[in-house]
């Protein structure tokens, strides 16, 4: 049986995000899969191309050669695997519920639509919704190359403690042993329109954060913001300009 893919990010030398991306076996096991929801492939190849020291390895970009979905709910892997034997199925992070990932060659398309006949298809407003919801962060959009993993909740499930040398390591276990960030990405309630992100958030006259990512609902809208735990009252609102009526309220506030 195939293994699940792993999640983790790409760092820089002062621990800050670069990418993330999921690594999975190929269906021959003989080579690895590196893709991002977010990150450009060519990020991506960077940083793995200046991480080589064997000749016998080469990155190639096939991204215009593959595909994807993603099947909320349970789903049969096995079945998914033997319907398209090139595919990759693995847990994806649009959601806190269960969910895969069907990643496939652009030729198999027709089979994988057939499979998914009579499905409800969502938005993707209603799928960037699930995420926001779930305050899983979108690289580089919320957390990206100005902040800490930390920063978004990313240090439990996407950074390795134990792993050998790597970039950005140093400020990871210092952080671990002695350190705490003084952002954090929180869920947000909005009242009237999302606005162009990012945009600045303020309490009274003073900026205390940014929202990153927002999606509209019926009620006005829900995002993420990444926003300073410094003198930050828990029940204080939040505003789109200085001294203006607060339009949004956190909805994990620490």
């Amino acid at each position: 049986m195939a293994k699940d893919a792993v999640y983790g990010l790409w760092l820089n030398q002062k621990g800050k995000v670069v990418a993330d991306s999921f690594v999975v076996p190929d269906a021959t096991g003989e080579a690895f899969w590196v893709g991002s929801y977010f990150c450009p492939a060519v990020v991506i190849r960077e940083r793995l191309e200046s991480c080589l020291i064997a000749d016998e390895v080469t990155v190639d970009d096939d991204t215009a050669a593959w595909e994807a979905v993603t099947i909320f709910g349970t789903a049969d892997r096995e079945a998914m695997r033997m319907k398209v034997p090139q595919c990759l199925v693995f847990s994806g992070r649009r959601d806190l519920a269960v969910h895969h990932e069907w990643i496939f060659p652009a030729a198999a398309r027709a089979e994988v639509l057939a499979c998914l006949a009579g499905l409800p298809e969502l938005t993707e407003a209603e799928i960037q919704l699930r995420r926001v919801r779930a305050g899983i962060p979108a690289i580089p959009a919320d957390i990206g190359p100005g902040e800490l993993p930390n920063e978004g909740g990313l240090d439990a499930g996407a950074i390795s403690y134990t792993k050998g040398c790597y970039l950005g390591q140093e400020v990871m276990a210092r952080l671990k042993s002695m350190g705490q960030v003084r952002r954090r990405l929180q869920r947000v309630a909005i009242t009237g329109p999302v606005p162009p992100l990012p945009a600045a958030l303020y309490a009274g006259g003073r900026q205390v954060g940014e929202l990153r990512s927002a999606v509209a609902t019926e009620e006005g809208g829900e995002g993420l913001a990444l926003l300073t735990l410094l003198n930050l009252p828990a029940k204080v609102e939040l505003s789109l300009a200085p001294e203006a009526a607060p339009t949004l309220r956190r909805l994990d506030p620490s």
